[in-house]
């Protein structure tokens, strides 16, 4: 068997921090593989404001935010241009202000599709959008109704994240570590809500072909949906169980993760983790970590240490690891832990 479906995960996910200068400025990658973005999600670092979600479907100006359940905002002098290694900016502070630390996450999907419903028969409702087979990622663009929507991975999606775009409403999200079914459950990524029994929000169980999404959405709004599916050695999405001590639990990715978000099923934080922001083997002070639901600047992370095939909680905090209590996570891969050709990662 295989170690890996993907040796250079910096082909289809890559972070950037960078320093704004109040006027124009292109983001270059630093990784082995150079990686056009087709979703790019920013978040100023020093100081308070919005995460700024785009991404390459709904167009480089169509900006959402994590953190809120507002409409997309169309601005052009935030993201103005996904290049071949990279994105450029305008001068807009939320992304680009002088001397201000931000950092910007970036995936690759790559392949355009359109799906007609009534001629392809895959799903009942048309959608538009692009897709990585290889890597398990997908961006959805459809109009809401009750029916199942085409994401084109191939495979059954692990997490679905959907949002309303020209509306106000929550980004909600499915996830295999929610239940046994994942129709059954959401929580949302833009506030600290518990996990919730689905009420109809979802029309039925994903499948290899289709998600179904349930007449209690928004009739007629226009969403956008991140769908993805694990890729052994390059993404996981599971959950874990925590101890309430500082010899966290461990859980083993298969890589040594490049990027973590995760969130108590109880009412809680979401949290991301990176391996740009978080500094390895320095105090506290000087390794970060960032909310989604929340437009704080970064803050300390004594949380989570990213080791080369995995992730360990190091806090009994209640948010990251209490006792007993289920926490979701999806992790993408710096590098593998093992690559195809038996080339092992390298430890912390």
């Amino acid at each position: 068997m295989a170690y890996t479906d993907i040796d250079d995960p910096t082909a289809f996910f890559q972070t950037a921090i960078y320093t704004g200068n109040g006027g124009t400025q292109s983001i270059t990658n630093t990784g082995n593989s150079d990686l056009q973005p087709d979703w790019v999600w920013i978040k100023k670092r020093s100081g308070a404001a919005s995460h700024i979600l785009t991404d390459s479907v709904r167009g480089v100006t169509k900006n959402l935010f994590s953190d809120k359940d507002e409409a997309e905002e169309t601005i052009s002098t935030r993201i103005t241009a996904f290049n071949s290694d990279g994105f450029s900016l305008g001068a807009e502070g939320n992304v680009n202000a002088s001397s201000t630390t931000y950092v910007g996450w970036q995936w690759k999907a790559g392949t355009s599709f359109t799906n007609d419903a009534s001629s392809t028969s895959v799903g009942s409702i048309d959608s538009a959008g692009s897709v990585s087979t290889a890597a398990g990622f997908s961006i959805v663009t459809f109009t809401g109704n009750s029916g199942g929507i085409a994401h084109g991975l191939g495979q059954k999606p692990d997490m679905v994240i959907i949002k309303p775009r020209n509306v106000s409403g929550s980004w909600i999200v499915t996830h295999k570590g929610l239940g046994a079914e994942m129709q059954d459950y959401y929580v949302f990524l833009d506030t600290t809500a518990a996990k919730a029994t689905s009420n109809d929000i979802w029309g039925g169980e994903p499948t290899t072909t289709t998600f179904s999404v349930s007449s209690s959405l928004i009739d007629s709004a226009n969403y956008v949906a991140y769908c993805f599916a694990e890729k052994q050695g390059y993404s996981k999405i599971g959950s874990y169980t925590g101890n309430g001590n500082a010899d966290g639990s461990f859980v083993y990715t298969g890589f040594k993760p490049a990027w973590i978000i995760f969130k108590r099923l109880a009412t809680n934080d979401w949290f991301i983790v990176d391996n740009k922001i978080h500094d390895f083997n320095k105090a506290e002070s000087d390794s970060k970590m960032l909310r989604p639901n929340l437009a704080n600047a970064e803050q300390a992370n004594n949380t989570v240490d990213l080791l080369s095939n995995g992730f360990k909680a190091r806090n009994a905090n209640d948010a990251y690891n209490a006792s007993g209590s289920t926490y979701i996570y999806m992790a993408f891969a710096e590098q593998p832990f093992v690559t195809s050709t038996g080339v092992p990662a390298t430890a912390r």
